[in-house]
């Protein structure tokens, strides 16, 4: 009986420390720190507070800054945010970052700005369901009001804006203490 006892134990003891692994597992994953523009992204930080340090989003924060939305960026959200890199930001037009970021243009650039962010967490998890669930394409509105269109194409997430232009999905996931950011190789356009 005192062996039977002990096997028991034992087993009860031993499922304990594998689902406690399994746990610890799980939320470290959630809570991965990502490396974007050179710099660690943590999850303990805020948008604001990780995008600063990013070597690719340099004009993405200045437009950010110039527009007045680091208060809302930094608040508890939770917000998405397409963050498009520099190199995005130079595939536009001659002079149009130069243009939006004069004060007259704040109104244009927040409209901007705000059409690369979704309220809410949406991870790629998420997204991925939603456009398996839709048929190949998820249409979401952002924070701006119009509508983006997540698909996909073989392994890679993209994503459309209101002018029928595409971003490629760079670095997916990178996860914040107010939600999360998907790098972007194009700026979107409401």
């Amino acid at each position: 009986m005192k062996t039977k006892f002990t096997f028991m134990a034992l087993s009860i003891l031993l499922m304990g420390v594998l689902f406690c692994e399994n746990v610890v597992a799980q939320q470290s994953n959630k809570t991965k720190t990502v490396m974007v523009g050179g710099a660690a992204m943590y999850p303990t930080k805020n948008i604001i507070e990780n995008a600063v340090n990013s070597k690719d989003h340099t004009t993405l924060v200045a437009a950010v800054k110039a527009a007045g939305l680091v208060e809302i960026l930094s608040s508890k959200g939770p917000f998405t945010v397409l963050a498009p890199t520099n190199e995005a930001f130079n595939l536009l037009p001659n002079a149009t970052v130069k243009k939006l970021l004069k004060p007259e243009n704040k109104g244009m650039l927040t409209k901007v700005l705000t059409y690369h962010v979704l309220a809410g967490k949406f991870d790629s998890a998420v997204i991925l369901k939603s456009v398996k669930e839709m048929g190949g394409k998820a249409d979401m509105t952002t924070v701006e009001g119009g509508k983006i269109t997540f698909w996909t194409k073989g392994k890679d997430l993209y994503v459309r804006d209101a002018k029928g232009k595409d971003a490629k999905v760079t670095i997916g996931d990178v996860v914040q203490s107010n939600g999360v950011i998907h790098v972007i190789d194009h700026v979107l356009m409401p």
